[in-house]
């Protein structure tokens, strides 16, 4: 399973224009620890999955996902983004939680 959660990860982040060393920052940990994932050497921790699949805007279940039509999907939902800084990166994560969440409760309220 962590093989799968790191290439889903590599292909998030590469859709989104993002370096390891960002996302390490971002979700609080070192580059090196975060290409271990990454590269399914080892498994990430929930909290980490969280934070992750927040900065990209993806389910966290969809960061599990095997079957690659599921994952395209999730990559037409990336957009790219340039020159920002990590507190610009954590208030993009910030709002893609939100949009989430209310998408969710939207969906529920049908």
């Amino acid at each position: 399973m962590k093989e799968i959660i790191g290439a889903n990860l590599k292909a998030l982040r590469s859709a989104t224009g993002y370096t390891m060393e960002q996302v390490a920052r971002i979700i609080g940990i070192e580059r090196s620890a975060y290409a271990n994932y990454e590269s399914g050497m080892r498994e990430m921790p929930l909290r980490l999955l969280e934070k992750a699949a927040d900065l990209f805007g993806v389910e966290l279940a969809l960061l599990f996902e095997k079957d690659s039509q599921a994952v395209d999907g999730m990559l037409l939902t990336a957009f790219r983004v340039d020159d920002l800084n990590d507190e610009d990166l954590k208030e993009v994560s910030h709002f893609k939680r939100i949009v989430k969440n209310y998408l969710k409760l939207s969906q529920k309220l049908g």
